[in-house]
């Protein structure tokens, strides 16, 4: 161990070596990153302007869209300079820091997707109480506990990280330092740091998840029981665009940190890593703002009417 050369920095072989592609994922992931951000910020300035959507779902959605441009910005400007760049280099402690920030967005975000289906649940099956239980105070003590878990969860997983030392490779077959790849590359033993992913990932992800599970399984059950047609329709499209948005981060989630490690499905990390830290940030203001009529309103009012808010 002590011949060996301590390894100072990453090299991060991102999605192609191929020059042309290079330049053409340059512009793409630049184009989405300021859609992001843009998208974002127009659902955090409508939603904390327009009289018309200040209640606890709008709240939520605004620290939603606030989560999105944390978890972009932390991934898309290290991987446009790697693109363009001649060194396709991270430090240690770039890549250790990403690696954490990801955790602490991440865990904020899962927590604040269980907030807003609480929040459904509340509003259809118990609207009588909804005024009273989702009073201002509460949401507030709801999205602070969101960042609360999410820096719990990444110093769970970053504690382990300081015993690591890595004298082996240095290359990392992704565009980000995830966890896993990261791991991969230890010259000591990783048992420990693998036994507390798993452990965190089911507390800090599949909790919340299982919360949302629940509290969906009463909603659907409620939104069967009520005979008008349009009432129905009406509920349940307060909650598709929500369960859409769950849907795609989970499903990336899951698989990026729960599946065995093999050679084998790295260019399928490479995808899902892309559509939970990239595309799904995007996509998230563009859902809300297709399913939900009160958005596209006040995003009309205050940037004008747009033909596809019509």
């Amino acid at each position: 161990m002590e011949n060996q050369t301590v390894i100072i920095e990453f090299i991060l072989l991102g999605l192609s070596r191929d020059p042309h592609l290079q330049v053409i994922f340059f512009f793409l992931f630049l184009i989405i990153f300021l859609v992001t951000l843009l998208g974002n910020s127009a659902i955090i300035l409508v939603t904390r302007t327009e009289s018309s959507l200040q209640n606890p779902m709008f709240f939520f959605l605004s620290h939603l869209a606030f989560v999105d441009i944390c978890y972009s910005s932390v991934i898309v400007p290290k991987m446009l300079e790697n693109i363009i760049g001649k060194q396709k280099t991270i430090s240690w402690e770039g890549c250790m820091a990403q690696s954490v920030l990801i955790f602490q967005v991440a865990g904020a975000e899962v927590v604040i997707l269980a907030a807003m289906a609480y929040d459904r649940y509340v509003a259809i099956c118990d609207p009588l109480h909804y005024t009273t239980i989702m009073k201002k105070n509460i949401c507030r003590y709801l999205v602070s506990g969101a960042w609360a878990m999410g820096f719990l969860y990444s110093l769970v997983n970053a504690l382990p990280l300081l015993n690591l030392h890595f004298c082996k490779s240095n290359i990392i077959d992704n565009f980000i330092c995830e966890l896993p790849s990261v791991l991969a590359l230890s010259c000591i033993q990783t048992l420990t740091n693998y036994i507390v992913l798993l452990i965190s990932v089911l507390v800090f992800g599949f909790g919340p998840f299982l919360f949302i599970l629940i509290s969906y399984t009463y909603i659907i059950a409620t939104i069967l029981k009520i005979r008008s047609t349009e009432g129905r329709r009406k509920a349940f499209s307060t909650c598709s665009s929500h369960l859409i948005v769950v849907g795609l981060f989970y499903i990336a989630g899951f698989f990026r940190y729960m599946k065995p490690g093999s050679e084998s499905f790295i260019y399928l990390d490479k995808v899902m890593s892309i559509q939970q830290g990239i595309l799904t940030p995007m996509l998230n203001p563009i859902i809300y703002s297709l399913k939900n009529k009160d958005i596209q309103n006040a995003l009309a009012k205050k940037f004008g009417k747009c033909t596809f808010l019509k």
